[in-house]
């Protein structure tokens, strides 16, 4: 099966946020990768491409792409992109909303194997369940033979829409948590399907305005469920919603690790592995001193770690690495981000500014791989980027093929969700374990 041994351009403009899920799936029988992306002015095409939400529909025999539009000059914000879902009859769905300036979930479904042709747009309008404030992200997953397409919505809380005819109509479900506002928005969630469970990891509100510890639960049988399998929630998504503090407790905000203190936690990536555990990768700040929220400079020092829950419930976390400062000044807490081989939860990639093999400061942000031992105690690392002139962000594994750990990221300059000068790229890799 080819390979490519450097990095290949899919997209020459475009970047994603992290809380959209799958942003790129693989057709292992078409040996197709889809990958969603919005395009900026600053990059190729300018104002006239800016805001499009975006499709580049991979060949990985060859490399070669094509670009798809799903919808022209929609929103300048990475939080646009689009989650993507195969359905049983070969048609692609893509789901996408804009950032919380409309009240709208928006899809597109494909020609049969086809993702380069898409039927119609079609709307959910969730006003009268928001009053008009707004709708963000979209995670489509499956459960109990339903698709699931998350959102933050009613309060700026974690909501669902639901459908039984594999995306060709939603209903609302209802509202999976409810928390007293904090500042901008309440909790960042990541999902992770496996047959009749629904995993979840969870903050309380954004990591700027809350000292946030990290909440784990999952949806089965029509109810929430701490790790352990205790039920929180009999009637999930059914009238009065409960308080995500009342999961389990991942990573708590003001442990100690390494003698030093954490805090403002924050959701990266989750994974279900093959014996039914779970694995995730969380940010957070280390010190002692809290940072003065002035929106001016980015937080000194951002960590990364990994949290691994067993069968039957039980958690163990490490620090991962170091992720450096954040990203940009007015998002504090932004890092460079990682994933993890939906395949493989022992092997990971993460974009530092440190080098995690002997704590060197970088010029700019790298991807390296990380492989896990003693259930992600120790970890062995490779670089993926070397020696860049760009920062390289935000890398993604994408699933559909167990064959292959095709490995996604942009690089170039972000100053922020709505101005970057950034290109999409994919490295095929071979999949390695053990």
């Amino acid at each position: 099966m080819p390979r490519f041994a450097d990095p290949v351009v899919v997209n020459d403009n475009g970047a994603w946020c992290w809380f959209q899920d799958e942003r790129a799936l693989v057709d292992p029988d078409a040996q197709q990768l889809v990958v969603g992306s919005i395009a900026a002015a600053e990059g190729p095409g300018g104002k006239a491409r800016s805001g499009n939400v975006e499709l580049a529909v991979v060949d990985l025999r060859t490399g070669s792409s094509e670009i798809v539009v799903l919808h022209e000059r929609f929103e300048t914000d990475d939080h646009d992109v689009p989650a993507l879902w195969r359905r049983s009859d070969g048609r692609w769905l893509a789901v996408y909303t804009k950032h919380k300036s409309d009240d709208l979930t928006r899809w597109r479904i494909s020609e049969p194997n086809d993702p380069t042709a898409w039927g119609p747009e079609r709307s959910f309008d969730w006003s009268p369940h928001t009053g008009g404030r707004g709708v963000t992200y979209s995670n489509l997953r499956a459960m109990g033979g339903r698709l699931y397409c998350f959102a933050r919505a009613v309060n700026d809380d974690q909501c669902a829409l639901v459908s039984d005819d594999e995306g060709e109509t939603w209903a609302y479900a209802g509202k999976l948590f409810t928390r007293p506002k904090v500042g901008y928005v309440n909790g960042y969630t990541r999902y992770a399907a496996a047959g009749d469970r629904l995993h979840l990891v969870t903050t309380d509100h954004h990591p700027r305005d809350f000292d946030n510890s990290i909440y784990h639960g999952y949806l089965q049988d029509g109810a929430l469920h701490r790790s352990d399998g205790t039920v929180l929630d009999p009637q999930a998504l059914d009238g009065e919603a409960p308080s995500q503090e009342g999961l389990t407790t991942v990573l708590e905000a003001g442990s100690r690790w390494g003698g030093v203190r954490i805090s403002h936690c924050w959701t990266t990536d989750i994974r279900t592995t093959a014996n039914g555990g779970v694995a995730a990768i969380l940010t957070a700040r280390a010190g002692e001193d809290e940072l003065v929220l002035d929106r001016k400079r980015a937080a000194p020092d951002l960590r990364f770690f990994y949290a691994r829950m067993s069968p039957g419930g039980e958690w163990t976390v490490n620090e991962l690495a170091k992720a450096g400062p954040g990203l940009m000044p007015h998002e504090e807490d932004y890092t460079g981000l990682a994933a993890i081989d939906p395949y493989d939860a022992g092997s990971v990639y993460i974009s530092t500014l440190v080098d995690p093999r002997d704590g060197a400061v970088l010029p700019h942000r790298e991807i390296f791989h990380g492989r896990a031992a003693a259930a992600g105690r120790f970890w062995a690392w490779t670089p993926v980027t070397e020696h860049s002139e760009v920062d390289n962000l935000r890398p993604i594994v994408a699933p559909g093929d167990p064959s292959r750990a095709p490995l996604l990221w942009f690089r170039g300059s972000m100053t922020a969700s709505q101005h970057y000068r950034c290109e999409v790229v994919l490295l095929d890799l071979p999949r390695v374990t053990g």
